[in-house]
This record gives C-alpha cells, sequence and structure tokens, in this order.
C-alpha cells in the first residue's frame, strides 16, 4: 500500500480525538448533544489548525446512521463513506475555483431536493472568501432560510473579506493558532506510535517552526523522518530548519553582556560561513532573552526544553535586568527593519552593534543614589536700623527654592519709589519701618547697598540679578516669574496699602515658601469652551430608547472616536429584534467599513446598554437624518444665526451707514459654543 503522509492519516474522525479548539468543540458539542443546530456555520482561521477537519466532522455528527450525536460511531456506512470523501449528500467546493456567479447558481439548483442517503444535505465551501460579490448575493437569500434539510458549512481564512450580510446570517468560530507546546506534545505521542526515535528539542523545533499550524507541524515531521533517516536529533532538525545553534545564540548574549564588539562580529561572520538566515537568528536571540527576563522575574518558572536550563539560570544572575529588557525591546525594533536594510548581514550587525552602544555603563545599583540637598536655616528678623549677616554660606539650592534676600527699611523704601521701573519682578516680602525724610532715606540706601555688596564678597553669596534705577542697583530674586502677580503682603503692593510697622514675632524654625497663586475674578474662573471638561451623558439610554428618532442623540453618547464613530455618525437605526441590531450606512462610506469598526461599535452599544447585542450593518441610502447630516444641519443653522444677529445690531448697521462699509460674512464666528 502507498504510504499515506502524517497530515492526512492522523486527521481526527472525531471531536474527543481533536487536538486544540476547546472552546469551538464546547459549543458545537453542546448543540449536537441538545438537537440546538443552526443552518449554517462559518470557521474561520490561519491555515492548518482544522476547519475543514472540524467542518468534515459535523456532518459525520449529522448523518450518522445511529442519530444526531457529538460521537459518531464511525463505523456506519456514512460515517465510512464521508471519511473516504465520497458521500453523495456533502457536497465539498472549492471557492476559490469556483468564484464565478454561474457557479455559485448551478450549486444551488439542486439544494431544494432532499438528500439521497444522509440525514441532511451538507454544503461544504472552502476559501469562502473568494466568492465574487455575485455570488454572494445569489447566496444570500438560501443561506438566509434554506429547507430543513440542508446545512452549510463555510470555511475561510480571512472572514473580513466576508460581506457583513453573509456574517450576520452565521454562527461564526475563530479557531486560535495553537502554541508550540501543544504541538510539542502531540508530535511526541504521534513519534511515538510511529515508533520514531528522537530526543525532545528537536520536537520544540519542529513546533515553533509550524508556527501554530498542527498541518504544518506534521509536514515538518513527515520531512524530518526523511531527513534524519529515522532517527530526530536537535542538530539534524535545526539544519533542515535553518535554525541557529542553541550555543552560538549563547555566545552571542555573552558578548554583547561582556561588551565585546569583536566576539560579535566574529560570530556574525562565523554565522555567514554556514550561510545561516539572520532574521532567524535575531529571533532565536529574541526568545533567549524572553526566557531570561522571565527566569529573572519568576525564578521557579519553567524554562523551554529547547534551552539549556543551567545556561539560562546562568544568565538570568549574571545579565542586569536593565540590559535584557534594553536589548529585547531593541531587538524587537531590528526585527522589524531588517527588511529596509541594504543587506541582511549588515543589518543584523548593526542591531547587535546598537544593543552594545545603547548598553548602560553604570551599575543600576547607583542610580538609587540620589544626593539631597542641604535644607535651608531659617532667616533672623530684621529690626530697625540693623544690618542682616549671612547666617550660612551660599550652596547650590533645588530648582523650587530659590534663595531670599533680605532688605533693610531703606532698600524697602527705595524699592517703593521704584515701583514703576519694577512692576515686572518680583521681591522678598518684609516689614516696612517708618521712614525718616526722602534724603535720608536715600543716603542711608547707597551706604546700605555698599555694606551688602561687601558682605556678599565675602561669604561668596550669590546674587541673582540687577536692575538699575537711576544711579542705584537694587538686587532682584528670579524665582518668580515676571508675569505672575504677587501675592497679598508682596514688596510690589501700592505703598498706602500697607500696614503700619510692628516688631516682628519670633522666627518659624523653617521658612516655607509659599505658591504663587494668581487671583483672578469672578468672570475669569469659568473655563473657555476648549478647557471645559467633557459633559458626561445625558441620560442613561436603555434598549428600549433604540429608535430611529432617538439614534442621533444615542449616538451623541456613544463612547467611541476617531474613523469608527465617523462611520456610526453615517448610519442610521432601522429595525430591532430582540438584541439583534440593524443599521443603514450610507453607500459613499462602504469603504470605510471593516469587521475591526463593526466590533468596536458593537461594543460601545453593549457598554451603553448593558447587555450582549448583536450588530448589522446593512449598505444603502435613506431617506432619514444620520448624525453628522444632523450636526451639519445645526451648525449651518447656529452660523446662520449669529449672521443674522450681527447685522441686526444697531452699531454695525451704522458703521455700515456712516462708513459705507461691509460686512464680511465668511469672518463670522459664534460666540456662544455650538453644543450638539
Amino acid at each position: 500500500m502507498a504510504y499515506q503522509v502524517l497530515a492526512r492519516k492522523l486527521r481526527p474522525q472525531n471531536f474527543h480525538s481533536l487536538v486544540g479548539q476547546e472552546h469551538v468543540l464546547r459549543a458545537l458539542v453542546h448543540a449536537l448533544d441538545e438537537q440546538r443546530l443552526h443552518h449554517a456555520y462559518l470557521f474561520s482561521g490561519t491555515r492548518g489548525v482544522g476547519k475543514t477537519t472540524i467542518a468534515r466532522i459535523l456532518a459525520r455528527c449529522l448523518n450518522c446512521e445511529q442519530g444526531i450525536s457529538s460521537k459518531p460511531c464511525g463505523t456506519c456506512s456514512s460515517c465510512v463513506e464521508i471519511s473516504e470523501g465520497r458521500f453523495v449528500d456533502l457536497i465539498e467546493v472549492d471557492a476559490a475555483s469556483r468564484t464565478k456567479v454561474e457557479d455559485t447558481r448551478e450549486l444551488l439548483e439542486n439544494v431544494q431536493y432532499a438528500p439521497t442517503r444522509g440525514r441532511f444535505k451538507v454544503y461544504l465551501i472552502d476559501e469562502v472568501h473568494m466568492l465574487s460579490t455575485s455570488s454572494f448575493n445569489a447566496l444570500l437569500k438560501t443561506l438566509e432560510e434554506p429547507p430543513p434539510h440542508v446545512k452549510f458549512l463555510l470555511a475561510t481564512t480571512d472572514p473580513h473579506k466576508l460581506p457583513v450580510t453573509v456574517l450576520s446570517r452565521c454562527l461564526q468560530f475563530n479557531l486560535k493558532n495553537m502554541p508550540a507546546e501543544q504541538i510539542a506534545n502531540y508530535l511526541q505521542q504521534v513519534l511515538g506510535q510511529e515508533q520514531i526515535v528522537f530526543d525532545e528539542a528537536s520536537i520544540w523545533q519542529i513546533g515553533r517552526a509550524a508556527k501554530g499550524s498542527m498541518r504544518d507541524a506534521l509536514s515538518l515531521t513527515d520531512q524530518a523522518i526523511a531527513f534524519c533517516g529515522g532517527e530526530l536529533s536537535e542538530t539534524a532538525v535545526n539544519q533542515m530548519l535553518g535554525s541557529i545553534d542553541q550555543s552560538r545564540v549563547v555566545a552571542l548574549l555573552q558578548a554583547l553582556h561582556m561588551g565585546d564588539g569583536s566576539a560579535i562580529l566574529q560570530q556574525v561572520a562565523e554565522l555567514a560561513e554556514q550561510s545561516q538566515n539572520f532574521v532567524v537568528a535575531l529571533e532565536d536571540l529574541l526568545s533567549m532573552l524572553h526566557q531570561v527576563a522571565v527566569c529573572q522575574v519568576v525564578p521557579e518558572a519553567p524554562i523551554g526544553v529547547q534551552f539549556d536550563q543551567q545556561v539560562i539560570r546562568a544568565l538570568a544572575q549574571d545579565m542586569p535586568a536593565a540590559d535584557v529588557q534594553l536589548f529585547y525591546q531593541m531587538g524587537t525594533v531590528a526585527h522589524k527593519d531588517l527588511a529596509l536594510a541594504p543587506d541582511i548581514r549588515n543589518g543584523f550587525e548593526m542591531a547587535l552593534l546598537r544593543m552594545l552602544a545603547f548598553r548602560p555603563q553604570v551599575d543600576p545599583s547607583q542610580l538609587k543614589q540620589v544626593t539631597m540637598p542641604e535644607t535651608v536655616p531659617p532667616v533672623p528678623a530684621p529690626t530697625k536700623g540693623s544690618v542682616v549677616e549671612p547666617a550660612f554660606e551660599a550652596k547650590a539650592l533645588p530648582v523650587d527654592v530659590a534663595p531670599r534676600e533680605v532688605q533693610t527699611p531703606d532698600q524697602a523704601t527705595l524699592a517703593d519709589k521704584s515701583q514703576g521701573a519694577l512692576e515686572s519682578e518680583k521681591s522678598v516680602d518684609i516689614d516696612v519701618m517708618e521712614h525718616e525724610s526722602a534724603e535720608e532715606s536715600e543716603a542711608a540706601a547707597a551706604t546700605q547697598n555698599e555694606q551688602s555688596a561687601e558682605v556678599a564678597e565675602e561669604t561668596n553669596e550669590q546674587v541673582v540679578g540687577h536692575v538699575d534705577v537711576g544711579e542705584e542697583t537694587l538686587p532682584l530674586m528670579m524665582d518668580v516669574p515676571p508675569w505672575e502677580e504677587s501675592p497679598v503682603g508682596w514688596q510690589g503692593e501700592p505703598k498706602e496699602s500697607r500696614p503700619e510697622a510692628t516688631p516682628r514675632p519670633e522666627p518659624e524654625p523653617e521658612v516655607e515658601v509659599e505658591p504663587t497663586v494668581e487671583v483672578q475674578s469672578e468672570d475669569k474662573l469659568e473655563l473657555e469652551p476648549a478647557q471645559q471638561p467633557a459633559a458626561a451623558s445625558s441620560q442613561n439610554w436603555t434598549l428600549a430608547d433604540l429608535d430611529q428618532s432617538n439614534w442621533a442623540n444615542i449616538f451623541r453618547d456613544l463612547n467611541i472616536d476617531g474613523l469608527t464613530r465617523s462611520i456610526a455618525a453615517n448610519m442610521v437605526f432601522a429595525t430591532r429584534v430582540g438584541t439583534q441590531l440593524t443599521f443603514t450606512l450610507e453607500q459613499g462610506q462602504t469603504s470605510m467599513l471593516n469587521a475591526a469598526h463593526q466590533g468596536r461599535i458593537r461594543q460601545a452599544l453593549e457598554v451603553m446598554f448593558g447587555c450582549d447585542l448583536q450588530l448589522a450593518i446593512d449598505i444603502g441610502s435613506t431617506e432619514q437624518e444620520t448624525p453628522f447630516a444632523r450636526r451639519e444641519r445645526r451648525l449651518t443653522q447656529h452660523q446662520q444665526e449669529a449672521v443674522a444677529s450681527l447685522k441686526a445690531d444697531p452699531y454695525v448697521e451704522q458703521l455700515q451707514q456712516v462708513f459705507n462699509g461691509q460686512l464680511d460674512l465668511g469672518s463670522v464666528e459664534t460666540v456662544k459654543k455650538f453644543e450638539e
């Protein structure tokens, strides 16, 4: 007998022997056992995950002579003929080769006739997304209301290409890619049954290379058996797959950790001599970095069989976690950019050298040592006629605390006289004493300035800035921006509003710098329209409120944005049957619609109404007003009201009459915020 490949030989014959896709099997098993059968099923997923296999098992369950059950007998004539592909009532159609509408019409001509042998006439249409638009239109009516003896089983790798009208008529099951661990465990059972010697590392390499497809994994296993001569080893499988030996990946990672650029270039040169795939090399490096990072965070986590556990644990202890995360992040970005490199080897080298160049040069533990600035000692209060000596040497202060500068009463008097020149500057608040005549104050101020300059030179006190007023120079503080308003009690306020001088109490142990507060009038406290927070939903909507008249108001409170909101704004509500909602989208907006946007709209409606919903969007024209058209109409009306109000203004009319002026309508902007 001719040899049969593993992918065909080991095809499952019932649901309980199927590996993976438990979420799909659970729904189908319950439906079969409870006799709650739908007339159309859609199975979607990537290649080799079991779409056609599940469809054939479902056909066997429906037509088994022992009755409808999730466990077909497998021995009756119907089960045997379905397994061998010669059951007359199972019509398998390859939509990729029969895309014309004539083929679909020919296929549906026999739908009305009862099945010949089985209980149901089952139409299995593979790669259904390849049908033309006319073929889908010809299929719609039959797909929605087929005869009771007909079941449709559709399979596709690209469900986004199916019209929403087809999707709404089917029960859709999305098959997931299988993880490498599950594939490897299944391959161990297969090789055990085939009596093939293997090591676990080789099986893991095949599981990773399959990328979630069980059929690809079985095909690679057939190839590996032929390549290795009946005994699978990691070295031989790596040669067949073009994978990189783990020791070379470890050498690259250790060279990165040690910062040895020459060792990195040497390893790359050796990989090039062996004609290795540098994309695969980068992927293997990222996989090892991921395993090292997992081992650092959770030391007790299991390590993949494809890795040497001792090597991974040693790297996890030696390499800083920051380096591992940085290398992984830069490697993922480089993996995307490899296709843009002029030479794949150069791109791989640059990725490794970039990791080396941006590798932190400082031990991360040193970053925890932060030098805190010394606290500022209290400043003693000045007394009348006294000169304040600096209590400490000037030091660098934090950004939010600026050094204070203390003025004598004579200096305060001079600052009051120079108020016109210092309107935009801020200075330290002081108590103002009684003053003598203006001439004595000016002389005392000049003397005090000279003393302050001498004291500043002796104590290395930092002077922030000066502003010249006539022949005298006043020290200024730049700790407050000049555009901020002075708080009450600062030097900038008018002299008449200052209280009489009183003896100051004892200073507090710490100097607190009050934050600058900008005083605004009540009318300024109102937020501008652009600064006002978004308005919450004006009403708690329920599903009963959804109708054609309320849809525009409900759309306004819908939590969607971007292109999805634009699509919803051009829809109108059509019908509601239970939790099945149907909307109509304008013909000109169909290019933007896809399954992702439809899913976001459905999720937003479910959040608003608090229940699970089914959403269908039809394409067509409608006489109802969409939310977008309603908003445009109200915006136009709002603008027209503003123009009419401006034309009716008496001052505008007077300007037009006196100066023969003309009103530029294009420049009119509404003052009142538009409310939807």
